[in-house]
């Protein structure tokens, strides 16, 4: 077997037809790796030079571990995600339609169009407006908070808990200018997500978003705080936080959890 002096003598030609047959010719490196006997050594500075670089040895056993770790929301997104409900809201609207059409009285569908025709030259019927989001239990009680665009205009809002349990809520107030809305349930003893401190949240920090994007429930999605103390519009005093956490339809309402929980 070769030594590892033996390595010096190889010309850079022969060196660039061993690496083609390897079928390793890539990007730049600095050194190669050659084992002897189970054993790793760092070839000459001559080799470096040569036309036909390598990939990256393979990890040694015994090395030190990379220092680079991603954040584990496993934990988290049990213990919260009990905690996060459905909110599905229905309500209803004034649509228009056109305004009857020119027939004389004897026609026999003069009376059918009438019924419809509004006074004010148009026809005006209720229509069914539907909506779903998400929301938080945040007190054993039923306390619930949400978006208040999520309820807005809803005659009707129905919560259904992680156990699929439905109760039909209450909004107990709602401000669109903070876009916050607080609900109540008649039910005991929920599960909750804790209230953080949002001026101790830092830019860069990871952090995941319950909800049920699309109807569906608890599903989870994570990135990063893009930037804190954002304001939208002309209203300065209303500070928002902005994140790269994919936020789908339906996902309003929900947490936004750092990895404290």
């Amino acid at each position: 077997m070769q030594n590892e002096g033996a390595v010096t003598a190889i010309t850079a030609k022969r060196l660039t037809l061993a690496l083609c047959a390897a079928g390793v010719i890539g990007g730049a490196v600095g050194a190669i790796a050659v084992n002897h006997n189970n054993a790793t050594a760092q070839a000459p500075a001559t080799v470096a030079a040569a036309p036909a670089p390598v990939q990256a040895p393979p990890a040694v056993a015994g090395a030190p571990a990379s220092t680079v770790s991603l954040p584990d929301f496993t934990t988290i997104a049990k213990q919260n995600g009990k905690a996060v409900v459905n909110i599905r809201v229905m309500g209803s609207t004034k649509t228009s339609s056109r305004s009857m059409p020119q027939m004389s009285p004897g026609d026999p569908f003069y009376e059918f169009f009438r019924q419809f025709q509004d006074p004010r030259g148009g026809s005006q019927r209720d229509a069914p407006v539907f909506g779903a989001g998400s929301g938080f239990i945040v007190s054993p009680d039923g306390v619930i908070l949400t978006n208040a665009h999520v309820v807005q205009g809803a005659d009707e809002v129905t919560v259904k808990l992680a156990d699929r349990r439905e109760f039909r809520a209450k909004v107990l107030g709602s401000d669109p200018r903070t876009d916050v809305a607080v609900l109540k349930i008649d039910a005991k003893g929920l599960p909750t997500v804790p209230l953080g401190n949002a001026r101790s949240l830092q830019t860069g920090e990871w952090v995941l978003a319950i909800g049920s994007p699309f109807g569906l429930e608890s599903t989870v999605t994570a990135g990063v705080v893009s930037a804190t103390g954002r304001s939208l519009g002309n209203d300065s005093q209303v500070q928002f936080i902005q994140t790269d956490v994919a936020v789908n339809p339906g996902n309003s309402g929900g947490p936004l959890l750092n990895t404290r929980g």
